[in-house]
């Protein structure tokens, strides 16, 4: 879910404007850790934090909320401005624009409901697809899960042979939010989700 706010910032120009802290991968039990054992893992660069969630505590002492990846920091009012993917692409597409003067726009208005049917079928069988049949509690709900994700896959497929994006032959929104799923399908999906009835 993060991948996707990275590739926006890289397409948008904010790599110097927004910095980037990388959490380790292997979840313990206090959640996400900061720390510089694993390959392109960083310490937290602004605060020296130990693990993510006392980043939460800094924006809400009393928060309760899961503390999850990507988080959006303001560093001037020191709190969360966002946690959700999907919503920090859109603040990056436009948000930005008159300091960067990148106005390129990936969810122009005359295609977002294209887009926007794109996402809720990607996300629904795709990238939120491998991880209902990798986690199903039973095998109705794993079938149920890999012949979405499969049926999906086989849109795409016959969509791609013809198009080179999913909308209007331009790159958008949606595909920044299905290639980081599609670039991890074949070395981890396939294998360790069980979804293993076609490599990419």
């Amino acid at each position: 879910w993060a991948h996707r706010t990275l590739i926006m910032r890289a397409l948008k120009n904010l790599e110097s404007i927004i910095s980037v802290d990388v959490v380790h991968p292997h979840m313990e039990e206090n959640g996400w850790k900061f720390g510089t054992d694993f390959p392109e893992s960083t310490n937290d660069r602004l605060y020296n934090a130990s693990y993510l969630y006392n980043i939460y505590q800094m924006a809400n002492p009393t928060i309760s909320c899961r503390v999850t990846v990507p988080v959006l920091w303001d560093k001037h009012s020191k709190t969360i401005v966002n946690n959700e993917s999907s919503e920090i692409i859109r603040l990056f597409n436009t948000a930005f624009n008159n300091i960067t003067g990148n106005t390129h726009d990936y969810f122009p208005k005359k295609h977002q409901d294209q887009i926007e049917s794109w996402n809720t079928l990607i996300y629904d069988t795709i990238n939120n697809g491998v991880y209902k049949a990798g986690f199903a509690q039973s095998q109705e709900a794993y079938t149920s899960a890999v012949s979405a994700l499969f049926e999906t896959l086989e849109t795409l497929n016959t969509h791609l042979q013809s198009n080179d994006y999913l909308v209007a032959n331009t790159l958008t929104e949606a595909d920044i939010r299905l290639l980081p799923t599609l670039l991890r399908f074949d070395c981890v999906y396939h294998t360790h989700f069980k979804c293993n009835k076609k490599l990419i």
